[in-house]
């Protein structure tokens, strides 16, 4: 009984997680970052100075036990990991109302997904 409770509480714990992927843009090195430091732009005309991308950042997470705040703060860590100074908000795709449905009859769940790009903006 002890054990399918813990299985049980880790299965949630893992379903509220956002996991987070990167692929590497760029061969330069840059020294990891406080995820705080990590500025997160809308679009491009926001970034006043010149940049460069570091890496795509694909993160997910179950739609039900995430929110896009979770997700925007998973790509941030993941970008200061990698040196990054910004993030800029390339996609998030929410599931269909239909996949949501889906997810809750067969007990699979659906997946919020979102495509972030990490950058390095230079000092003007």
């Amino acid at each position: 009984m002890k054990k399918s409770y813990l299985l049980l509480l880790a299965v949630l714990f893992l379903a509220g997680c956002v996991q987070t992927q990167a692929t590497l843009l760029d061969d330069s090195y840059y020294e990891p970052l406080d995820a705080q430091d990590v500025v997160l732009y809308l679009n491009e005309a926001d970034i006043e100075s010149e940049w460069k991308n570091v890496a795509i950042i694909h993160a997910q997470g179950d739609s039900q036990w995430t929110r896009e705040s979770k997700m925007l703060r998973k790509a941030r860590e993941r970008a200061a990991e990698l040196g990054a100074n910004g993030i800029l908000i390339e996609e998030i795709k929410e599931p269909s109302a239909a996949a949501q449905i889906a997810g809750e009859v067969l007990g699979t769940g659906s997946t919020r997904r979102g495509r972030i790009i990490a950058i390095y903006v230079f000092d003007s």
